[in-house]
Formats: structure tokens, sequence, C-alpha cells
């Protein structure tokens, strides 16, 4: 399957159509208080970068963003993928599009959220697969049981 992966607005429809399908099966897995979705909107800020990744018809399957934090780390949010074609590859795609636009912006670190419950078990072993590595809390998150965090460094 060809993918192209690109910078892409968070405002429009198909964009809008993967957020409402993460936040459909992201909302039951862990109380609502221990999760951090962006909307389009906020994904549509200065300090956010998305990118689409589409298939030969153009069709959006799969999404991840770059969120820069005061010019000293980059935050991978609203990693997605449709799970018709998950497996794939298009997670690690993704990924790479987001480090080197961290790189780009010259950012010594990655650094992301997500969710602590066993259903996202899949969730850490594509960020691990891609040289991340469990951390401490960062940012304004909670500690909590619900919460996993990851980061990669990008400089030696």
């Amino acid at each position: 399957m060809a993918i192209a992966i690109t910078r892409e607005t968070p405002l429009q429809d198909d964009v809008r159509g993967l957020v409402a399908a993460l936040n459909d099966y992201l909302i039951p897995l862990s109380p609502r208080e221990f999760q951090f979705q962006m909307t389009v909107e906020q994904m549509d800020g200065p300090q956010t970068v998305l990118f689409v990744a589409r298939d030969e018809s153009g069709k959006a399957v799969g999404m991840g963003a770059l969120k820069v934090h005061d010019g000293t780390f980059g935050e991978v949010k609203r990693m997605y993928t449709d799970p018709a074609v998950r497996g794939s590859g298009i997670g690690r795609k993704l990924l790479d599009a987001i480090e080197a636009e961290a790189r780009e912006r010259g950012l010594a670190d990655l650094k992301l959220e997500t969710g602590g419950t066993p259903p996202f078990a899949d969730t850490w072993t594509v960020y691990e697969r891609c040289g991340f590595s469990r951390c401490g809390v960062f940012a304004d998150y909670p500690d909590t049981q619900y919460n996993v965090f990851y980061e990669k460094k990008l400089t030696a």
C-alpha cells in the first residue's frame, strides 16, 4: 500500500473524522479526567504541526501531530491509524515525519503521554520500536495509573 505523509491543516472534514474515531476509541479506556485530547481547533494553533497519512485514493488513514513546548521539546499528539490499515507501518511513518520536523526545529527531545491501561499495550510497542523509552511525568500532566509517558532524545 502506497502511503503519502504530508503536513496539512486539521480543519478538514476527513481529519475531523479521524479525530472523532480516535476519541471514540479512547474515551471508554480510562476516566475522562485523565485524557488530554486536543481538538482540531487546538491543533490548528501555531505551536502544532499535523501530519496526515493518505492512501493511493487520497483517503486519510492516519494522523499524528507535533506540539512544540516553548521551543524546548516537542510532544507527539493525536496519533491514530485507521484500524483497517493498522500493522502496515503507517504509525512509524507518521512518527518519522514528526521526528524529522522536531529535528528541523532544533528540538532536543520528543515526549508523549498515552494511556496506561492494558488496551494501550500495542501503542506502547509502536513507540518503543520507534526508539521511545518510558520516562517521568512532564508538562502539566498528572502522575496516575492511567497515564504512561515516553521520550526520545534527538540530540546526543
